[in-house]
């Protein structure tokens, strides 16, 4: 399965959620943000490659209608409504991430 995970520049939560769920359980897993500053830009090939799609707000869901629209027809876009107030690999975002992500795959411990 390929999972792709958003945020707005890549530097905190969609990284974080790359990391940790990163070989587990044979998942494919990447990150990439949607502001013209971003780490890794999401562009179209990571919106045709990824199966399901996890947005960390509802401004990225958006952004990404906007931007990719019939693209995103046949693909899972969930939003896990994780805002912007962690640090990478902070311990509470990582608990809130398996929680959140956890209710829709398996996740690890």
């Amino acid at each position: 399965m390929k999972i792709l995970f958003i945020c707005s520049k890549n530097k905190w939560r969609s990284p974080t959620a790359e990391k940790i769920f990163h070989d587990f359980n044979g998942y494919d897993v990447r990150s990439a943000g949607t502001e013209v500053g971003a780490k890794v830009k999401v562009t179209n090939g990571h919106i045709g490659w990824a199966d399901f799609i996890f947005v960390m707000e509802k401004k990225h869901i958006r952004r990404l209608k906007d931007k990719f629209g019939p693209m995103l027809n046949n693909k899972k876009v969930l939003n896990l409504d994780i805002p912007d107030d962690y640090c990478y690999m902070d311990d509470e975002l990582i608990e809130i991430l398996k929680a959140r992500v956890g209710e829709f795959l398996e996740v690890p411990e």
